[in-house]
């Protein structure tokens, strides 16, 4: 039960490392942050595993998280405005 937790944490902070990376504003609260840096995490993991470049908790896993939580943060930013400009 502890490592969802610890996930959710590791989630977090991707996700805030990743917005802060990411150029631009993105207006988006508490949730929206986790589940960028959740999702993130786990695609710079599958790009990991791909390249074989180690495990998770190594700096290769922790920097194709960062990575993936910005490709994250690109596709949400992209989702967002094709919404607004069909509003």
């Amino acid at each position: 039960m502890f490592w969802i937790l610890g996930w959710l944490i590791f989630g977090l902070l991707v996700g805030l490392l990743a917005k802060a990376i990411h150029p631009g504003e993105d207006p988006v609260g508490f949730i929206p942050t986790l589940s960028i840096g959740v999702a993130g995490s786990f695609l710079g993991g599958i790009i990991n595993w791909i390249l074989s470049l180690g495990g998770p908790f190594q700096p290769a896993g922790i920097l194709m998280s960062v990575v993936g939580g910005v490709i994250c943060c690109w596709i949400y930013r992209r989702y967002k405005l094709s919404q607004e400009k069909n509003d």
